[in-house]
């Protein structure tokens, strides 16, 4: 191992890139503590330490920010806007034609695809901003009722606005440095170290609460799923393809074998993005509608604190699971298109063997979609419940550091980062950074 590292800084392409890349992460990490202007920094470590920040809703969006959404920082939106908005933009290809003819002219259309979502992720971040701003003025954030922004004038409070949403445009910049003149793509690399950040506190708490012989267990499950989700992503279904021989002018061309690659997990992470997004929402209803008087909420608050407050009752888990894989084989739905791939296969002579070109092709695709998206899915439902489960046996917070949207990321992001490091190394020598 130490060899390997020894050559990737051996190569001085290689080296620059890794060390422009470890400079923008420290800028990144920094600016998750700087303050927003206007926020009392000392009372915001007070209301940390009163411990009312663990659930649903600060669980998800703090992990994706870090840590920097609960210390108000000009970090705290983080990079879920521009998440958000990819996603968003990605879905529209289905519905907007023009977004789907983008999609197919290449660099070109793609470039002004990516320039929609900067716009779409400015908009999110202004509304998301406008959001915490006004938790934070009324101290919903944080649960304390002191006050973390002690002048709430007008200008203040705008003042604040603009720099939680200039603190994500800046982030996006960053990412997309990383992506030009790093190494890996910057965005996913900003998520990970995001999630990263959050493993040593997460670790160390579990010692200091539950002591040694659980710390132990929890790390063994940790790297047993680590090993499970390493397997799971890197399985793949491939579909035989050949091509018959074509004779262009003089020209012999064809007559190539090849395969059609179909992930078992397709989706990625975005079905457990979306079953957390729509779970947060009993949580927000909640927040906003139990009085702070300490008054008795109403009888339908009760009922949602009840089942859904706090993330370990069977109705919330077996909820969340189930919106896990409808979402995986909506996703699934949304970015395999079989009749597509046909038309491409059958416009360039290709067809898979035993298989007639056309509608069966169509079907046949549909068949091996429909059975590899089963265990994909199950899959991603079971691994989103890992954090629910030490929940309840471990007496673990919603910060659980293997949880498992958070391993499914940061394994996605390095396996995806060592490759192109791998193949970046085997440009400049024969031996690459994997044997």
């Amino acid at each position: 191992m130490f060899s390997a590292i020894a050559r990737v800084f051996r190569t001085p392409d290689l080296r620059r890139k890794i060390w422009f890349t470890l400079g923008i992460v420290v800028i990144y990490r920094i600016g998750a503590f700087v303050p927003a202007p206007g926020v009392d920094y000392g009372t915001v470590q007070v209301c940390l330490d009163q411990g009312n920040t663990t659930g649903g809703l600060y669980s998800f969006v703090n992990m994706f920010s870090g840590g920097a959404m609960l210390q108000v920082s000009v970090f705290a939106l983080g990079i879920m806007p521009y998440i958000t908005a990819a996603i968003i933009v990605q879905l529209l290809r289905v519905v907007i034609p023009r977004f789907e003819e983008l999609q197919k002219e290449g660099a070109q259309g793609q470039s002004k695809l990516t320039q929609y979502t900067r716009y779409l992720t400015v908009a999110l971040a202004l509304l998301n901003a406008t959001t915490i701003v006004s938790l934070a003025r009324t101290g919903a954030l944080l649960g304390c009722n002191l006050p973390i922004v002690p002048d709430d004038s007008l200008w203040v409070i705008l003042l604040m606005i603009v720099t939680l949403t200039s603190g994500t445009v800046l982030i996006m910049w960053l990412g997309e440095l990383i992506t030009e003149r790093g190494v890996g793509n910057g965005m996913s690399l900003l998520i990970f170290l995001s999630i990263a950040a959050g493993f040593p506190a997460g670790l160390g708490q579990i010692w200091t609460t539950q002591g040694w012989r659980v710390f132990g267990i929890v790390m063994i499950v940790g790297l047993l799923t680590i090993m499970a989700v390493v397997f799971v992503e890197e399985s793949q279904r491939r579909v035989p393809v050949q091509y018959a021989k074509r004779q262009i002018g003089r020209r012999t061309v064809g007559g190539t074998s090849t395969y059609i690659p179909i992930k078992v997990n397709m989706a990625g992470v975005i079905p457990v993005i979306f079953a957390s997004s729509i779970m947060m929402l009993p949580g927000i209803l909640i927040q906003f509608n139990t009085p702070q008087d300490g008054s008795n909420p109403p009888g339908w608050v009760l009922f949602l604190s009840e089942y859904f407050g706090t993330g370990s009752h069977p109705v919330y888990m077996a909820l969340f699971f189930l919106l896990t894989i409808g979402f995986t084989y909506f996703y699934v739905t949304i970015t395999f298109n079989p009749v597509e791939i046909s038309d491409n296969m059958k416009k360039y002579g290709g067809f898979i063997p035993g298989v007639r070109a056309g509608r069966p092709t169509e079907k046949y695709l549909e068949y091996v979609i429909s059975r590899i998206t089963f265990p994909g899915a199950m899959y991603l439902g079971v691994l989103a419940m890992i954090p629910m489960i030490a929940f309840v046996l471990i007496n673990a917070d919603q910060n659980f550091p293997f949880g498992g949207i958070s391993i499914l990321i940061m394994v996605g992001v390095a396996l995806q980062t060592i490759k192109q490091i791998n193949a970046q190394m085997e440009q400049h020598n024969y031996e690459g950074l994997l044997r």
